[in-house]
């Protein structure tokens, strides 16, 4: 069953076709623009030179930019395990919210109604992995935020995209902001290269490893335990990255 989307299409993309083998991500991202009408504008100017294959507006419905088989610009430098520069390998979406610089906002229950009926026909069409449905935070985490921790990837999992922990939360609670060991410290950051992301930092931003490992937590947290991001590793951290790996 095709989706119903409007067209409205960007000039933003490569010119050569891909494979349908090589599609083996979706990446979810928020606009970050004041008004969702700046940012079809700016997905749809060639000045900007970014787009993605999907919007998502506010009512829900959804705006084609890009067809799938060409490679929209929407990923930048990024990496997720043996994977560079993601554009090549993705599906990008973009959500309509203002983002973190502009009021950050929940996402409407319209817009992950769309996004779920998306995500799941994308899903089955390209024989993509759960595994492989990731925020643009994951695999760019020096240069971004978005979805940002208001997106729903626990209820998103629970539709069949995406993952998640599976942990009992009173327990997980008791471990909340318990300091870890540097043997403990250097185990999570094992984990969090074994789930996917990148193992040190990429210098673009001149950081050093101390921040780059605060940055990468923060990724992490943004994405698996949003209640709290404030870059340090605690007891709580290190059991959802052990569980996380096992599945």
């Amino acid at each position: 069953m095709a989706i119903k989307t409007t067209l409205n299409y960007s000039p933003n993309f490569n010119s050569k076709k891909r494979k349908l083998s090589q599609i083996k991500f979706i990446i979810f991202h928020y606009t970050g623009m004041k008004s969702e009408k700046e940012a079809v504008d700016r997905l749809t100017d060639i000045k900007s030179q970014v787009s993605s294959h999907y919007l998502i507006k506010n009512n829900g419905k959804i705006i084609t930019l890009v067809p799938d088989l060409y490679i929209a610009w929407h990923a930048g430098i990024s990496s997720w395990k043996n994977y560079k520069s993601l554009n090549k390998n993705s599906i990008g979406i973009e959500i309509a919210n203002p983002g973190h610089n502009f009021k950050y906002k929940k996402f409407s229950k319209a817009q992950i109604s769309g996004l779920v009926n998306l995500s799941k026909f994308l899903i089955k069409k390209y024989k993509i992995n759960s595994k492989n449905i990731l925020g643009h935070s994951d695999i760019a985490p020096e240069r971004k935020k978005d979805p940002g921790e208001k997106f729903p990837w626990e209820f998103l999992s629970k539709k069949g995209i995406s993952y998640w922990y599976d942990l009992n939360q009173t327990q997980l609670m008791m471990n909340r902001k318990l300091k870890i060991n540097i043997k403990e410290e250097k185990l999570f950051i094992s984990n969090l290269s074994k789930i996917g992301y990148q193992k040190k930092t990429s210098n673009h931003l001149n950081l050093n490893q101390t921040n780059f490992k605060k940055i990468i937590t923060k990724a992490f947290q943004r994405r698996f335990r949003p209640e709290i991001i404030d870059g340090n590793i605690d007891k709580e951290c290190l059991i959802i990255s052990e569980n996380l790996i096992k599945k």
